[in-house]
């Protein structure tokens, strides 16, 4: 759909090769998921910004929960397309991000700006200071994986990841592990 219209200088499937990806071909623009493997998008999104690489990114997903829209927008997203929405949407938001404009889907623009305004401040940067390495070792542990698991994958010790555990919990106020997935969540931190 999309090479009818634009050129197409490369598709990744997760990631981590999304970063790497836009800072050797240099799009224009990026169209991304929220979910993909290794690292889910809005993080890829935070690394290629903490990194100074400016490129717009219009996400095209099928996560229609505010909080995960609001999450891309604060991040750096310049759209928000639903995978349900008329293929028109998604060619409408990557000519709005060219321009510098910012475009979120119809039908949960609104939905989107009334969250921003009822979240309490506090919570917002409670989230928004959890790193890139916080929320996957938070993805992880909602994936069910053991803290060992977790420190052979991320290469550290099963102890530094309880540390992060703890570190996490601390930061949004969750007393328990259950009350940390459901706070990840409930706040698009992770997906259900």
């Amino acid at each position: 759909m999309l090479s009818v219209e634009f050129d197409l200088v490369g598709v990744i499937t997760d990631g981590r090769a999304m970063v790497e990806a836009a800072k050797t071909l240099h799009p224009d623009v990026i169209v991304a998921d929220v979910s993909m493997p290794v690292l889910n998008g809005i993080d890829a999104l935070e690394t290629l910004r903490q990194e100074g690489v400016d490129i717009p990114v219009v996400f095209l997903t099928m996560h229609n929960q505010p909080a995960y829209a609001r999450r891309a927008l604060k991040a750096g997203a310049c759209g928000y397309v639903l995978k349900l929405a008329a293929p028109e949407e998604l060619v409408q938001a990557i000519r709005i991000a060219l321009e510098g404009g910012t475009f979120v889907s119809p039908a949960i623009a609104r939905a989107v700006f009334e969250l921003a305004d009822g979240l309490e401040a506090d919570s917002v940067e409670r989230i928004a200071k959890l790193t890139a390495h916080q929320r996957e070792i938070l993805r992880m542990l909602t994936d069910g994986m053991s803290a060992k698991e977790i420190a052979r994958e991320l290469a550290i010790s099963p102890r530094t990841v309880e540390s992060h555990k703890y570190q996490i919990m601390d930061s949004l106020g969750a007393q328990s592990s259950t009350e940390l997935i459901r706070l990840a969540i409930r706040h698009g931190i992770v997906e259900p």
